[in-house]
């Protein structure tokens, strides 16, 4: 059993219009290395050129936010759900 990691709408043109994929890791930044293998691509547009988050990109495992947590060493295990939400800005 792996992670299902949630894809949001923006990126799903990079895994083959899923909005859900498995991936495998022990904590978030392995996670994130194992979804850029399966899906080239993808961690540019979660992560700057040092490698981190984005501040724009938000991510939950389930349902907790990671900044609450240890960040992207927060640790992960099978059958758990990971969620990437771009932020989302606005107002007048």
């Amino acid at each position: 059993m792996a992670v299902t990691v949630r894809i949001p709408t923006p990126l799903q043109k990079l895994t083959g219009d899923q909005g859900e994929v498995q991936c495998d890791g022990a904590n978030i930044t392995s996670l994130l290395a194992d979804l850029e293998a399966k899906h080239p691509g993808i961690k540019e547009r979660i992560c700057d050129e040092t490698g981190k988050l984005r501040r724009f990109v938000n991510i939950f495992l389930n349902e907790e936010d990671i900044r609450f947590l240890q960040g992207e060493e927060t640790a992960v295990k099978d059958g758990d759900d990971v969620s990437i939400i771009p932020a989302i800005a606005g107002g007048c």
